[in-house]
């Protein structure tokens, strides 16, 4: 009995802390997003014809989010002091510094050389999870693919302005 209750605790402690990666990344992800709108100055900016509509960020950050967190939560649980964890957690502060950066401080540049960075990492940690844990490495791909546009988004938007 001592033996199903150890296992149903460590089972329910598994799905904890994935709704708690699922909440932090989201909360945080739309904390930032609410309080770093693009505002009048971005629609002010010069746009490459390829920009798309400002509805599409939020659906397509919230998926992805979702997808980054579960990433995260099988990385933890693989390895929470492993090298493919530490570049989750990086991503993701750059992830963060991305918004506030661009918007609040109105730096495109500054903006450029973060997205580039965290899609160097997104790639990374890809390329690592795919050896060790394939699905972790298969959610990123949608996200890397997304970065990659709004590294060429950010990179426009910087030459255009």
């Amino acid at each position: 009995m001592r033996l199903i209750a150890s296992i149903w605790s460590g089972v329910r402690l598994r799905w904890l802390l994935l709704v708690g990666f699922i909440l932090g990344v989201l909360g945080i992800g739309w904390l930032i997003g609410a309080t770093n709108l693009p505002g009048a100055w971005y629609a002010s900016l010069q746009k490459p014809s390829f920009n798309p509509p400002n509805w599409i960020f939020g659906p397509t950050w919230s998926v992805l989010y979702v997808m980054i967190a579960i990433a995260g939560w099988r990385t933890y649980l693989k390895s929470a002091n492993g090298a493919a964890f530490k570049l989750w957690v990086c991503q993701m502060a750059l992830n963060f510094a991305w918004s506030p950066t661009v918007f609040s401080v109105h730096s495109l540049g500054a903006g450029l050389l973060i997205i580039l960075a965290m899609l160097f990492l997104i790639l990374t940690f890809t390329v690592i999870q795919w050896r060790s844990d394939r699905v972790s490495a298969l959610l990123f791909i949608p996200y890397g693919t997304w970065v990659g546009f709004a590294s060429i988004l950010n990179s426009s938007l910087y030459r255009l302005n």
